[in-house]
């Protein structure tokens, strides 16, 4: 194959190198052999053959290359040629990537690329940002000044959609110095918000924003001639880039609740488009209700209460919930119909809004209490069998089942595997017995005395012994103490009007925070470990700009964040033990991972409640210092369920992790084990 590089043919010699990249790696003396050879061809007089050359020079990944290639990429940044200028300038990048651990960076080279960057064709511009970029990562980036700014912007026209979207990003970094400044540079970029090019909108919109920081006007009016495309972005066809459009409107409307309400009806949901879009669109609903359009959405939710999939028909039930903060009477009449479909999923959903609607919609107390009855047989998760308790406890005076219903509960009260319920059943039977003591006395005291005799989990015990203390202080004493109010209908009001202003999102616009939300962000970021350079430490690395210079007080710099975006996770929809089990001995494990772990590590509630603020439910755990030491944990994560089990073993002091998912997913499993990971480093750092 080496001799066959010499040959003049050249989709022969495209073979050749693509054959020699692919193996050079497995036989490094070999490739070495090729090195002459494509060392000619970097001198050819077709531009083609040099270009080639030079390309397959950079991919070979063997050692010691970098002392081969830094002269025919020098030479090939100066060649006349636009295409092995192009060649020249991506294999700076793949130069640096070959020799990481290299602290220097060779500043003549630096300040070619920059040089560069007034080359008259776009392509090989655009390059010189991204390798420059790649090159500078640990130094904050490539630095964009006033000259830099403002040659881009000129040059910007001439680039393909992605190079355009490339270089609207790297303008975040330039600030303008004036006002004149700012709205010329604005002008100039106008006709790229009317862009059909999804990356290019997104990147222009992100820039207005971020340089109309201080005129909201200016923002809003941004907004408002996006809304065309934004919408156009939302019904493409890639249902990737749907969902990130839906993503990004969701954002808008924290602010402008308003921009797309006559449009409501491009965000129905279609029969094909998966659950995810349709949740999101859903969630946009919920924004854009008023009282013009308010019975059009509610019967398209309403529509989809009943559909197949349970976590679909939940989400449009929790939806019109929400809706019922401000239009109660029509909700109320919607929910209390899907009762009638006596199915155990919209049963738990519809009792759970109601627990939220009494809570801030007091009004609504009287219907809640007479569509309770003869509901509790459809009810078996423990989100729905906690609703309905509190309910039972708040309003067991008006409803006339309240103590035979809880009666029941208490009696099968050895099967009930969640202590939330179990904490819930207390307090409700306590509340209960305040206003109907002769039908409440006797099952309150079964209640106590299982409780506290029997009960293993601490959190019940403790909640039971308390109870009992409180009794024997005396019924008024009780009621001081459980006697709180039952509604608060001005929390409502607040939340369903709070608008946040545009800056405050601006900065996350065109970035995948929309996509997985601020917090699961800041976690990723925390997690990965990302870091970036003050400004005051990139000014100390700032390179000479060949052809871009200005005065030291117009030097500005901006930092470069390389940050690692796993799926978000869920602990909804809620898994019973049963499910759980059944699943667990039906799946495969996917992946195992050994941490390090000493006895005095496992402190089960101390983990369970980290693991719930990381969106990972804690299922079970094996009770402290017993062995071997077991826990089981599950969460939703890019459409699938991912299960885990954790295993302690004292004689190695390693505690094993096992997944196992429902769906095969390798980024949701990666997610699952870098979270799970960083909680079990966290309480190893408190403990210590």
């Amino acid at each position: 194959m080496v001799k066959a590089s010499a040959t003049v043919d050249i989709v022969q010699k495209k073979l050749v190198y693509l054959y020699m990249c692919s193996y050079a790696a497995l036989k490094p003396d070999l490739a070495l052999l090729a090195i002459n050879t494509l060392h000619k061809d970097c001198a050819d007089r077709n531009p083609m053959v040099r270009g080639l050359a030079l390309r397959s020079m950079c991919s070979l990944r063997m050692p010691g290359i970098t002392e081969y290639i830094q002269h025919p990429i020098l030479m090939g940044l100066r060649d006349k040629a636009a295409y092995v200028r192009r060649v020249a300038v991506l294999g700076c990048a793949k130069m640096r990537n070959l020799q990481p651990d290299a602290e220097i960076v060779d500043a003549a080279l630096v300040n070619e690329l920059y040089g560069l960057l007034r080359d008259p064709d776009p392509v090989v511009m655009v390059n010189c940002l991204r390798a420059l970029e790649e090159m500078l990562k640990q130094e904050g980036g490539v630095v964009i000044n006033k000259p830099i700014a403002h040659h881009l912007l000129n040059r910007i026209k001439d680039l393909d959609p992605w190079g355009q979207s490339e270089v609207l990003t790297f303008l975040l970094r330039y600030t303008p110095r004036t006002e004149e400044e700012l709205f010329d540079i604005l002008n100039l970029l106008d006709d790229f918000l009317h862009s059909v090019h999804s990356g290019v909108l997104a990147a222009t919109i992100c820039l207005f924003l971020r340089l109309s920081s201080a005129h909201p006007a200016v923002q809003a009016d941004v907004l408002e001639r996006a809304r065309g495309p934004l919408l156009s972005a939302s019904t493409a066809q890639c249902r990737e880039l749907r969902f990130a459009a839906l993503c990004h409107v969701q954002q808008i409307l924290r602010s402008l609740p308003s921009l797309f309400a006559e449009q409501y009806k491009k965000f129905f949901c279609s029969y094909s488009e998966p659950n995810y879009i349709k949740f999101r669109k859903m969630e946009i609903l919920i924004e854009l209700v008023n009282d013009n359009n308010v019975a059009v959405i509610l019967e398209e939710l309403r529509a989809y209460c009943t559909d197949i999939s349970p976590e679909l028909a939940q989400a449009a039930i929790f939806a019109i919930g929400r809706i019922g903060q401000n239009y109660s009477e029509k909700c109320m009449s919607i929910l209390t119909s899907l009762l009638g479909l006596k199915q155990e999923h919209i049963t738990s959903a519809v009792v759970q809004m109601f627990r939220d609607l009494v809570w801030l919609c007091p009004q609504c107390t009287d219907l809640v209490c007479q569509a309770l009855v003869d509901c509790e047989d459809y009810i078996l998760d423990s989100e729905g069998k906690q609703a309905l308790i509190w309910l039972l406890g708040v309003y067991g005076d008006q409803i006339p089942n309240a103590p035979y219903v809880l009666e029941d509960i208490i009696d099968n009260l050895k099967t009930e595997a969640t202590p939330l319920v179990k904490l819930e059943l207390l307090t409700a039977t306590m509340r209960l017995f305040l206003v109907r003591p002769a039908e409440t006395q006797d099952m309150l005291g079964r209640l106590l005395h299982y409780c506290i005799e029997e009960e293993s989990h601490m959190a019940v015990r403790d909640r039971s012994l308390f109870y009992y203390r409180l009794l024997q202080c005396g019924v008024d004493e009780t009621r001081k103490v459980l006697g709180s109010i039952k509604s608060d209908p001005f929390l409502g009001g607040i939340v369903s009007q709070q608008q946040e202003p545009v800056n405050n999102w601006a900065s996350d616009f065109n970035s995948l925070v929309p996509i997985y939300g601020k917090n699961q962000w800041e976690a990723i970021k925390s997690a990965r470990g990302s870091m970036s350079l003050s400004t005051e430490e990139q000014e100390e690395v700032q390179p000479d700009l060949p052809g871009f210079e200005e005065t030291e007080q117009e030097a500005t710099t901006s930092s470069s964040k390389a940050v690692h975006f796993e799926p978000c996770l869920s602990t909804s929809p809620p898994i019973s033990p049963l499910s759980f089990e059944q699943k667990w001995l039906t799946l495969q494990p996917c992946r195992q991972v050994v941490v390090s772990w000493e006895e005095g590590d496992c402190a089960p509630n101390i983990l369970q409640d980290a693991l719930s603020h990381s969106n990972i439910c804690a299922l079970a755990f094996s009770k402290p210092h017993t062995w071997p030491w077991k826990a089981y944990l599950y969460s939703h994560g890019m459409n699938t369920l991912i299960l885990a089990e954790l295993l302690l073993n004292s004689s190695t002091d390693s505690l094993q992790i096992t997944v196992k998912q429902e769906k095969d997913n390798k980024e949701a499993v990666d997610s699952f084990i870098c979270v799970l990971e960083k909680v079990i480093e966290m309480m190893k750092s408190s403990k210590t």
